[in-house]
């Protein structure tokens, strides 16, 4: 093909203008054979060839009639081929700066038979249908706390012996976790117990003497008896003129000194009883001193209160502890703690006990539902917040202290598959299809009466719309429409109330409008199932 021809022996013009006409109309054929649509601007590039055309019929003729003398007019065929390649060159550029627009030549395409068995598949970015909140609500961040934290202290003033917990070490409730110097106790305890066996027999001491009383008082009650029977023996002789009346007299006199001390004996049983009485007390009261003296022996044996982990070590051992002074501290993690500040707004929402969502970025696949324990009657007088307390379960232990939580407090709502607005087109027959991605729908702006079912028609259409769903079929990736109810809108996306099942693939975009069955091709940007 680059080999130079021979050169054409021209003799005339008119065969010079025929043969210029002949490489021009099979260069015409060619462009008129490339599918396309005439518009303006290919029109003006028409103009351009014919005015081309004309230029070089001129050239040749002046050319000829200069030498006209001359027996020979020759032209080369390398030099019109390379005006012709100049001539295409100049109108492909031409076409260019002046091409159709994309709906002009999308369209051109449709209306060429045959192009879209010879086009090969349609580039669609594809999507996988998945579940999702429409709106999201706000967030609320805090830090999570243990339910409860204890501080274990000294009860008694003393030297600590020994620690045996540290930091992040678990416990559970009763467990010894260090020992105080408990030798001033111990004394202390012995000293208690020895008064109270002192008291002890001072009460039995008491408890003899109340029986050496009753026997008194049985002595002499009997004495009292025997001078009664005396006195009425002699008072009858005294009668009956046997005694005098002297005798009769000092056996009266007998029989009541009797009585007096037997009312003597008495009253020193009552006494030796009010005695071993106060005794008893005494045994009591040294009692619940010794009782009280071994609680506090025990306290030098430090134990946990609760069942958790330890969140601070505040003393060592070695240190002197006076009464009240903290050891440990021990958080309780079966549940956790996130304290956030809502606005005053947000408050008519929350309730106590309402379930929430909560995240938190240290285990971010794990969703966790935590319920509202407690909302705070005061809030921040200049920021208007007001703190509510969030309880979270933490049966197996992963969350810990000081963790950062989101706290959504939207209801629990049920989530339906939402898809991009792109994604949707009207179904077929509606007036203002216009492909995957634009939905149109004309409303009449006359609110008279007549055009009532005209808007409800228009609000149902709205609801309604078709996606394309893909399917792969023979070793080919096709396309199926897909009729769907359309929920709410917001941000660009559109709930799917029925027609598209939670992983199913559909089109998002498409490089040209698609239709049933039409063979497509997964772009870059497609999800892989």
């Amino acid at each position: 093909m680059n080999k130079p021809h021979k050169q054409v022996k021209i003799t005339d013009p008119v065969a010079a203008n025929q043969l210029i006409n002949i490489q021009l109309n099979s260069v015409v054929k060619t462009e008129v054979a490339m599918p396309g649509v005439v518009t303006e601007r290919s029109r003006s590039a028409g103009w351009a060839y014919a005015d081309l055309k004309s230029r070089l019929l001129a050239n040749s003729t002046s050319a000829t009639g200069e030498k006209g003398k001359k027996e020979n007019y020759l032209l080369s065929s390398t030099s019109v081929r390379s005006l012709f390649i100049s001539c295409l060159v100049g109108i492909a550029l031409l076409t260019a700066s002046c091409g159709s627009s994309p709906k002009e030549s999308a369209d051109a395409q449709s209306q060429s038979p045959g192009s879209r068995e010879g086009g090969g598949a349609t580039p669609v970015d594809v999507a996988i249908a998945r579940t999702d909140l429409l709106e999201k609500q706000p967030e609320y961040t805090g830090n999570t706390t243990p339910f409860r934290i204890v501080s274990v202290r000294s009860q008694v003033e003393a030297r600590l012996l020994a620690l045996n917990l540290d930091v992040g070490d678990t416990v559970k409730q009763g467990q010894n976790v260090g020992q105080l110097d408990d030798a001033i106790l111990s004394t202390e305890l012995k000293q208690a117990e020895a008064e109270l066996a002192a008291l002890k027999s001072e009460v039995a001491r008491a408890t003899n003497q109340v029986s050496n009383a009753r026997a008194d008082v049985e002595r002499a009650r009997l004495e009292v008896v025997q001078a009664q029977a005396d006195s009425e023996r002699q008072q009858r002789l005294f009668k009956a003129g046997a005694i005098a009346e002297q005798t009769a007299q000092q056996a009266r006199t007998q029989a009541k000194t009797a009585a007096q001390a037997l009312r003597a004996a008495q009253e020193q049983v009552r006494t030796e009883q009010q005695a071993v009485a106060a005794a008893q007390g005494r045994v009591l009261a040294q009692q619940a001193l010794v009782a009280q003296t071994k609680e506090r022996s025990s306290y030098a044996r430090l134990t946990s209160p609760i069942t958790g982990i330890v969140t601070e070590k505040v003393t060592e051992p070695g240190n002197l502890l006076q009464a009240g002074s903290e050891v440990l501290k021990i958080g309780d993690f079966n549940r956790v703690k996130v304290v956030v500040q809502v606005s005053e707004l947000e408050l008519a929402q929350i309730q106590v006990g309402q379930s929430v969502q909560v995240r938190l970025d240290a285990f971010p696949d794990q969703a966790l539902i935590g319920r509202v324990t407690r909302i705070s009657p005061a809030a921040d007088a200049t920021a208007r917040l007001i703190p509510v307390e969030v309880v979270i379960p933490n049966n197996q232990g992963k969350i810990g202290s000081g963790l950062l939580a989101r706290v959504n407090f939207e209801n629990q709502t049920q989530q339906r598959v939402v898809v991009p607005q792109t994604a949707i087109q009207k179904q077929a027959g509606s007036k203002n299809s216009k492909g995957t991605g634009e939905t149109q729908t004309n409303v009449p702006q006359d609110s008279s009466p007549a055009n009532t079912s005209g808007i409800a028609k228009a609000k149902s259409q709205d609801q309604s719309g078709e996606v394309f769903v893909v399917k792969d079929t023979e070793d080919k990736t096709k396309v199926t429409a897909r009729a769907v109810m359309l929920g709410k809108r917001a941000d660009g996306r559109v709930e799917i109330l029925s027609g598209l099942q939670t992983g199913e693939r559909y089109v998002v975009r498409s490089g040209k409008p698609l239709k049933e069955g039409d063979t497509v091709s997964l772009s870059i940007l497609s999800e892989k199932q």
